[in-house]
């Protein structure tokens, strides 16, 4: 079960202590086949020599243009695909999964390992090549996650010294819309409609920021033992698509999205 995620030097604690160690880490997944990197697609993405393409789930590089017309690639996408090239390319992974295996585009949503042990995600995220990025049905070792990419921004490494990823204030939210975030700010109140919850950040509910949780991603909240009400005051952080609906919105699909920073 999770409790309500704090950040705090204990995360620091947890990963030079060695209780993240990744052998453990394994034994919460379920292997998968090994198979040779044969080509990086970006820093998120490659194929093995069987042509299968993976998705390194849990994590978004800085995305590259890829032949997508009028999209211009974010600040680092070509140093995250080298250094994810670096780690992998030629050399054989083994796959594992933490929740669902496949998206919508094929591809397998995998964690990777090296045949020493190394966990290609976190690698990624303690040099600040990438940032975290889950999904509702792949949740898996979020908080070993949380700790290399903490570390990562605290030493303001890679992705984490450029304005482009910082968090941003609640307050200055809405020149940022239609783009992923980390957004941070004190919770005014906690407002629930039909089974929905809103965390207002402002005294305008209807332009201020806010945070949806819908009453299906609210189970997962109970069931993680959090109560959308205990975020009422606090100082929080949230991460995903910042939206526009009465003014700009985060909506918050399951427990890790959220994080008490104070």
């Amino acid at each position: 079960m999770y409790k309500i995620i704090i950040l705090s030097i204990a995360l620091i604690f947890m990963a030079s202590s060695g209780l993240a160690e990744q052998t453990d880490l394994r034994k919460q997944l379920k292997r998968s086949t090994t198979g040779q990197v044969i080509k990086i697609i970006d820093g998120d993405t490659v194929i093995l020599k069987d042509q299968t393409r993976v998705r390194l789930v849990g994590i978004q590089a800085p995305k590259l243009p890829l032949g997508r017309k009028n999209f211009k690639g974010w600040p680092l996408g070509f140093e995250s695909k080298n250094m994810l090239s670096g780690l992998v390319l030629d050399k054989y992974v083994t796959l594992y999964f933490g929740g669902q295996r496949q998206d919508r585009y094929g591809r397998a949503l995998a964690h990777l390992f090296l045949a020493d042990g190394r966990w290609v995600q976190g690698e990624m995220l303690k040099y600040g090549m990438a940032r975290i990025y889950t999904f509702p049905d792949n949740r898996a070792i979020t908080p070993e996650m949380m700790v290399l990419e903490r570390i990562a921004r605290q030493n303001n490494s890679g992705i984490w010294a450029m304005d482009f990823y910082k968090p941003k204030a609640q307050e200055n939210s809405g020149k940022f819309q239609n783009s992923f975030q980390v957004i941070t700010g004190i919770v005014k109140e906690v407002a629930k409609v039909r089974g929905t919850y809103y965390l207002n950040f402002g005294e305008d509910w209807k332009e201020d920021f806010t945070v949806v949780i819908k009453s299906r991603a609210a189970r997962k909240f109970i069931k993680a033992e959090i109560s959308p009400e205990d975020f009422s005051g606090k100082k929080i952080e949230v991460r995903g698509w910042l939206k526009s609906y009465n003014g700009p919105m985060i909506e918050a699909t399951h427990p890790e999205q959220i994080v008490i920073i104070q």
